[in-house]
């Protein structure tokens, strides 16, 4: 423990929290001061110019980072017939139907990402208030609601991450790991700024990319000099 904070107060003194740092510098800063002895996630925090209350406001979508993400899921998939052939070739951990409901209303729990085919979202929607505070309910949106099973499981493996902005504007994603090199970390941060960039609501008034923030797991908050 003594240790540990010896280490946050060493790293702690590479940043000045009040600067704003050009993106690759900020991605080195972040890394310098992850803690933790496993490889930690590199997550972004973009403050956007909207407001999450007004449907158009909303935004909510989906990536596939060209680095990858670092991770290997666990994946479960609704479907039946060919579908639940299709995602099982596919690599699904896990298929079904009823039966995967119901354990999952058990308090069953050992996936990381959900994928359902529409004929399927009957039983689905039954898991709402489950899946949904956990980010895992399939959405048209993020295209985990889909026929096309396979690519949905192959774009996931591949490094997709679906992102929805919360009450304050703000949208949180993970780019990858501590061990990425920097310009990978940052190719992962274009595509997903791009992206938001595009799904910009014409309603949406002034400075729409108003703060980004990068962070590992453990380690401490870096702002960038964001420049449109």
């Amino acid at each position: 423990m003594v240790k540990l904070v010896k280490r946050r107060k060493a790293v702690a003194g590479k940043v000045d929290r009040n600067a704003k740092y050009e993106l690759k510098e900020a991605f080195q800063l972040a890394v310098e001061t992850a803690n933790a002895k496993f490889d930690e996630s590199v997550d972004v925090a973009v403050k956007l110019g909207i407001d999450p209350r007004k449907a158009d406001q909303n935004i909510r979508g989906s990536v596939v980072l060209p680095r990858g993400t670092g991770k290997k899921f666990r994946i479960l998939v609704f479907a039946k017939g060919e579908k639940e052939a299709e995602a099982k070739e596919a690599g699904a951990e896990h298929v079904g139907g009823d039966e995967l409901a119901d354990k999952i209303q058990g308090g069953w729990m050992e996936f990381d990402r959900v994928v359902a085919t529409p004929d399927m979202m009957g039983v689905v929607g039954k898991l709402g208030r489950v899946l949904g505070p956990r980010g895992l309910m399939p959405n048209p949106k993020t295209g985990t609601v889909t026929f096309n099973v396979r690519q949905a499981i192959e774009e996931i493996q591949a490094g997709k991450v679906d992102f929805r902005a919360d009450k304050g504007g703000i949208i949180h994603a993970s780019l990858g790991k501590a061990s990425f090199s920097v310009d990978d970390l940052a190719d992962n941060y274009g595509a997903l700024i791009s992206t938001l960039i595009k799904m910009k609501p014409s309603s949406s008034k002034g400075l729409y990319v108003r703060g980004v923030s990068l962070s590992t797991t453990m380690g401490l908050g870096v702002r960038v000099n964001y420049i449109p």
